[in-house]
């Protein structure tokens, strides 16, 4: 015999609406997208060139105002193949998301990499590597956002 409930389940999503004030680093650094540019910050302690661009630096605990263009070409650090829909996605699967370390810099952030045929997951296994060259492919249209860099392809 079932055992009677003394309550009810309700399931409902809930949107939150805010808004996000980005500072002076974070806004130089996303203005720069629309130029098609990307900055990183240097400590002037330690010489870390760290991107995304920093207000401080993580290691020494120093105010960083030394704001530096960083090439546009890096190196996979590492990387994720994504078959699977989840919430919060930055776009529909497949895709590979991918730590990378651009050239000349100290630390490394999240992007996608692109350019690749995702249809087969052992052609992308065999195909992407640690180590691997990439560069920045940039949108048509800038909107100062994080995808305004479309994706990074490999380089040839």
């Amino acid at each position: 015999m079932a055992e009677k409930q003394d309550f009810y389940i309700l399931e409902d999503e809930v949107s939150i609406p805010y808004q996000n004030a980005y500072g002076p680093t974070w806004t130089r650094f996303f203005e720069g997208f629309k130029k098609e540019k990307i900055y990183g910050s240097r400590c002037l302690k330690c010489n870390r060139v760290l991107v995304p661009a920093r207000s401080y630096c993580p290691r020494c605990f120093i105010e960083v105002e030394d704001v530096i263009e960083v090439s546009q070409e890096g190196a996979i650090v590492s990387w994720c193949l994504t078959e699977y829909e989840y919430f919060g996605m930055p776009t529909k699967p497949p895709f590979i998301s991918a730590l990378i370390r651009l050239d000349g810099t100290d630390a490394e952030f999240v992007h996608l990499v692109g350019g690749i045929d995702l249809s087969d997951p052992e052609y992308v296994r065999k195909t992407v590597k640690t180590g691997m060259k990439v560069k920045a492919v940039w949108k048509e249209e800038k909107t100062g956002h994080i995808l305004d860099i479309k994706y990074f392809a490999p380089v040839k």
